[in-house]
This record gives C-alpha cells, structure tokens and sequence, in this order.
C-alpha cells in the first residue's frame, strides 16, 4: 500500500489488528498561539491613578509585606465597584517592583479564561518550557500546579495581584490561590465574606474621606473650582473614587464650554446623575462596564439571575426606592417585604447583595444596611419603570409599619431618626395626588412620634422638608400640608423659638378656619399649640382666651372624655392664676386627675400631664406638702419612663425644686436645680428660654432672692 502526505499529515500502515489514538492540539503559530494576555509584567488598568489619596494606611501594611525575608501571604482588598481597589494594588505594585526589588506579576482574575490564561503566562514567565505549557493547556497537567511549582522556584521574589476576582469559586476550584515563601498575593474583589478568604488578611477599601476627595477632583481638574467646591461636589458623588475620577476626567476635557464645578453641580441637580458621570469615561478607550458607574454593578446583577437568584435583584431596587442613609434592618422582616420577594428569601438575598459588597451591615444604634447613593441611582436607571408602582407600595408598607399608628411620648428611639430619609425618600419618588397623600401622611406621623420622644429638631425638619416635596403635588392649602406645618410649629416652639412658631401657628390656622371651620379637630390642634407659645411669651389673657375656646371646640366635636380633651383642659391648670383655682367652680377642674385616670387610666400620659399641672395648682394654692408629694410621684414615673433627659421628667424636677424650697429644704432645691439647668444647657444650650429659666431659678434660689408665692385669700 503506498500513501503520501503533506505538511502536518499522517499515514499510518500496518498488518493485523491496530488501534491508534491521536490528540490534535490546534493553535496559531506566533506570540498569540497561547492566547494569553500581552503581558504579566504590567498592571491592565485602563486609567492610573493621577494621585492616590488616603489610602496610606493601607498601604503601608502591604509595603511591610515586600520586605525582605517576607513571603507567604495574602492580601484581599474587598469593597463595592467603584471604590479604588485596584488604584491601591496598582500603587502597591509600583512599590514592589520600583523600591522592593520584586518581580511583579499582574493577572485579571474577572472569568475561568482571563485568570487561566493569565496565570499560564506567568508560568511561562517564572521559566516554564513550551511543552509544560502545552501539556497544560492541553488539559495533560494540571495548570495551577504548574504555575505554582515555578513560582515556589522563582529565583526572584514577586509580587502575584489577582485583580477584579469576584468569583472566588473561580480561584477555589483550580485551586488556583496559594501561598508561597517566594512571594505574596494581592487579590482585589467585590466578595468580602470570610469563607472565600481562609487565610489571608482582608482589607476593607471605602469611599474617601471628604478631604482627600476634593483633592482627587482638584488633581483632575485643577482649573475648574476651589477645593471647598471640590469638596461639594464629592459629596453628591458619595466619595466614591470611580465617581469622582469619571467627573474629574469630565471637567479637564470640556474644551468648547469648559464647566467649572459648580455648574457640574447644578448638573447632577438637573439630569440623570449616573450619565452624567459616565460622561468623563474615555470615549476612545475600549469599553468596559467596570469603568463606567452605570454598569460597573449590572454584570453582579446579570449574575444573580443566571445562579437563579432574583431575589437579590429585587431586594436591591426595594433598597434603591428609598434612601442612601442607614436602614434598620427589622423592616427587611416585614410581610409587607412580600410585595416584591418572598419574605422567606429576605435574608438569602440580603446576605447575597452583602457578600458582593452591594450594602454593608453599619451600627447607628441599631442595626441597619446601608448602600451608596451612586450605586442606588445606577440601579434606579436600570430598573423598568413598570417596576416602580410595586417597589414604592412595598418600600411604604414596609415604612408604615415601622412607625408607630398612634404616636405618644416615650424615650428617644434611633429607629425613628434613621426612618425619616426614607420616608422622604419615598415622597419624592411619589407621583399623583393619591400616593403622595398617603406619604405625607406617613411623614406628619412620623414628625409627630419624633417630637413625642423630645427629638424636636428632627421632628421640625422632617415635617419641613415633607410639606416643600408635596406642596407642588396636592396644594399648599391642602388639610395634610396645614397638618404638617402645624406640627412644624409645634417643633418650633419646643425648639425655643417662639416668634416662628407664632407666626406659623398662626397663619395655618387662620387658613384651617376658613377652609374647614373654627372647630374642625386641625384647627383645634394648632389652636392649642399656639396657646403654648402665647403663654410662654407672656400673653397670658391671649393665650387664656384660645385655650378656653380650644376646650369647648374639643368638648363639642371629640366629647369630654377624649384626650385631647382632657390634655386641654389639664392646661388651664397651668395658665390659671392662683385666685382663678380658688374661685368658686374650679372644683371640677381641680378634679380633673380622677376624671383623667377614670376615662383613660393611672398610667396614660394625659393622666400623668393632668397630675403634674395639679401639683402646680396646688403650689400656687399654697398646699405645698400636696404638691411635693404628687409632682415627686409624677417625676419618678417619668424618669423611669423616658429617661432622666426627657424634657418633661426635666419640668417635674424644677417643679420639685420648688416644693421643696418652698417647704424649707432649699438645699434640696438648689441640688435639684443644678441638675436640671446643667441637663437642659446639655441638651437645648444655653439660650434656650427653658435653659435660662431653669438658670435664673436656680441663681435665685443660691442667693436667696427666691421667695414662693404667696396663696390666694
């Protein structure tokens, strides 16, 4: 038999029985027969950092790490998209191998292909032979060993990064990363659980603090703004170092119509922010989504889908419908989370999102998941806005579950802070009249169980803010606008500023009374509020007048035993003089703790108000022993129940002073009102009228220029 072949081919003769087996490895001949990268020798970063601010923590621990005589260990840098994490391994490997004398060896660990071509070059690098790598590539040996028996004979100490490897179950099932005495690992990734990292030393990399930030845009573009502009602009930025490269690199190319930073600002203000941003990318680079903020976190996304997983996806536009502030946790627990995932998949999707670095658990008192602003706005222009209705009917639910139905005065509570960015949040996203009813609703309620806990600031600002982002929507005459300026008038005048709260109080219920009539329960309400402020600035016949048509519009439309009702007229004791409480038929309203303890009970706060303002009408009526003994009582109920710091156990103390001194036992008055002024200078300042108050009381009682007053008749 005779044959014939050519170049590359075979041919095979035989007698009897042959069996033959060939393996055919087809690859181009030249430098890309291997189809690895181009290089090890150099970082693959798109953009070097121009400067690199902070992070000198950081990297002086990794310095120590390249010292000589060092080797075997491992560094994770771990944080969100966009953080600088290869910016800091890139930093780090200029040291290697400029000042440390390392060989430096750089691989992209994003995919199977990258990482396994990329460390088959290394390898090569650290003296593999052609047929150890073709034996490798081939599948005949294994490739992680290869590359790491080189590297264990490396003549030279190095330095390995695997950057962008947000798959460690990439890197775990090659076994792929190992230690070495001749050389340290340096891995940057998204993944910041633990369990991926056995071993090896995890380094947190943030946003930057808000110096360093401003610095980075002035580094960029040194032209367009001071760095306190600078310093704004990177906090619309949240810091982030990708954000802030993308807007730096945006300011320095504008060549027909260079921005400075303040119209950047005004920009952000007015378009989409993320595309924005994205606007500074290099138009001539190629294209990658980690450099862009828009999509530097859809391909994690993409991937939560394809491991079957869409509950993380979902979970993450929930988050993105509210906030970039702390959100406590106990609201993810919610049934009313079942609006868009199954409650039962919450905490699978939670720990999913925290081990990509998409949230993180912070501490504000309470526990809370918190997820940044750019990254929240990328995922809000990604997510169909068909969408929306259903992701802002859950972030509601979820809200209004969290805030307190019927609100009443307690301790302070730190969930209610934290819940007003949120709900604020969620009224800006509101469209229509419907929604945004039921979210300024929510808001006013949640204002009210602030101002409740003596958060009164808080308070003031919520209800504030909430009527400026729905007046445009519903009208500025509309009854829950006038609810929530009421309430900020009430905040205001806690607050000590008296004037304001007047002259608030009194324009929205002007308005309450001639939309809805002198007796509607709104106009009530802030009728009472007003009398407060009229009392405390003095004008006690003013203040007297409304609170009594306050009681009998309360008594008419809400009947005499609701609390309001009570809360009103317990006020009188207050605003009554001495020869008024003695005057013939005031017995029923010196009466008024029995009838708030029969329609409401011992322990309800309008109780305990009634029995406090009776202690002062007793003091006033000269019954001295009756008004220690009941205002004792009342200020050891509230200091056990709110706190010692909680505005009216601080009232019923000053109270008490007074009792005592006037009793004979000043001393016990002066330490008494030494506690109080030195409480209320600590928790309002020292101008406020009630801080002053307690000082000039207590200024009088140390000189003894106090004398009590003197009972009626």
């Amino acid at each position: 038999m005779d044959g014939h072949a050519e170049d590359e081919g075979r041919v095979y003769q035989s007698r009897g029985d042959q069996h033959i087996s060939e393996h055919h490895h087809h690859y181009a001949r030249g430098p890309e027969a291997t189809g690895g990268p181009d290089s090890v020798r150099r970082p693959l970063v798109s953009r070097a950092p121009v400067v690199l601010r902070d992070r000198a923590e950081v990297l002086n621990r990794l310095r120590e790490s390249v010292e000589p005589n060092r080797g075997g260990e491992v560094h994770v840098l771990h944080g969100m998209g966009g953080c600088g994490k290869t910016a800091v391994a890139w930093a780090f490997f200029q040291h290697a191998t400029e000042e440390a004398g390392r060989v430096g060896l750089w691989v992209n660990a994003a995919n199977r292909a990258s990482l396994r071509a990329g460390m088959l070059a290394v390898a090569a690098d650290r003296g593999a032979g052609d047929g150890e790598l073709l034996a490798a590539r081939g599948g005949f040996r294994p490739a992680a060993d290869l590359v790491w028996h080189h590297l264990d004979r490396s003549a030279e100490p190095w330095l390995l990064v695997l950057d962008n490897a947000d798959d460690p179950t990439i890197l775990r099932d090659g076994h792929w990363l190992r230690t070495s005495p001749r050389g340290s690992v340096v891995v940057t990734t998204r993944r910041s659980a633990t369990r991926w990292w056995p071993g090896a030393e995890l380094q947190h990399i943030g946003v930057l603090p808000r110096d360093d930030a401003a610095r980075v845009l002035c580094d960029l573009a040194p032209d367009s703004g001071t760095v306190e502009q600078a310093a704004e602009i990177a906090d619309r930025l949240g810091r982030l170092p990708l954000a802030l490269t993308l807007a730096g690199g945006f300011l320095a190319h504008q060549i027909i119509d260079p921005w400075t930073m303040d119209t950047y600002g005004r920009r952000l203000d007015e378009d989409r922010p993320v595309e924005l941003i994205d606007r500074g990318a290099d138009p001539l680079a190629e294209e990658d989504p980690r450099h862009l903020v828009g999509q530097t976190w859809q391909f994690t996304l993409d991937s939560f889908e394809a491991r079957g997983l869409p509950e993380a996806t979902a979970l993450l536009r929930l988050l993105a419908r509210l906030a970039s502030e702390p959100l406590p946790l106990a609201l993810l627990n919610g049934p009313e989370i079942g609006g868009v995932l199954p409650r039962a998949r919450a905490e699978t999707a939670l720990r999913a999102l925290l081990d990509h670095s998409l949230t993180e658990l912070v501490d504000a008192d309470v526990r809370c998941v918190h997820s940044h602003a750019v990254l929240l706005d990328s995922v809000i222009a990604t997510t169909p806005p068909e969408h929306f209705a259903a992701l802002d009917a859950t972030a509601a639910a979820l809200l209004n579950a969290a805030v307190p139905a019927l609100p009443d005065a307690g301790p302070h509570d730190p969930r209610l802070r934290l819940l007003a960015p949120h709900v604020l949040t969620l009224l800006r996203h509101t469209r229509g009249q419907a929604t945004a009813d039921g979210a300024l609703a929510l808001a006013t309620r949640l204002a009210t169980a602030l101002h409740r806990t003596g958060d009164y600031l808080s308070a003031r600002e919520t209800a504030r803010a909430a009527v400026d982002l729905a007046e445009p929507t519903i009208g500025a005459h509309h009854r829950l606008v006038l609810a929530a300026r009421s309430r900020e008038g009430r905040s205001l005048f806690r607050l000590g500023r008296y004037p304001e709260a007047e002259a608030l109080l009194n324009r929205v219920r002007a308005d309450q009374e001639r939309l809805f009539g002198p007796d509607d329960p709104d106009t009530l309400d802030s009728c009472h509020a007003l009398q407060l402020v009229l009392g405390n600035l003095g004008r006690r016949e003013e203040a007297l007048a409304l609170l009594r048509h306050t009681v009998a519009g309360r008594e008419a439309t809400l009947g005499a035993g609701h609390p309001l009702t009570l809360r009103s007229r317990a006020s009188l004791l207050v605003l009554l003089s001495g020869p008024e409480l003695a005057a013939p038929g005031s017995g029923a309203l010196l009466s008024l703790p029995e009838e708030c303890e029969r329609h409401l009970g011992p322990g309800h706060i309008v109780t305990l108000g009634a029995r406090h303002n009776h202690a002062w009408a007793m003091y006033l009526l000269g019954r001295h022993d009756s008004a220690e003994a009941e205002i004792g009582e009342v200020a050891d109920e509230y200091r056990r129940r709110f706190g010692p710091d909680y505005p009216l156990a601080l009232a019923a103390r000053q109270l008490l002073a007074r009792t005592r001194a006037a009793l004979g036992d000043v001393g016990a008055g002066i330490e008494l009102m030494a506690d109080v002024t030195r409480r209320r200078e600590s928790a309002l300042g020292r101008g406020h009228p009630f801080t002053v108050a307690s000082r000039d009381f207590l200024a009088a009682l140390r000189d003894g220029g106090w004398h009590p007053p003197q009972p009626p008749g």
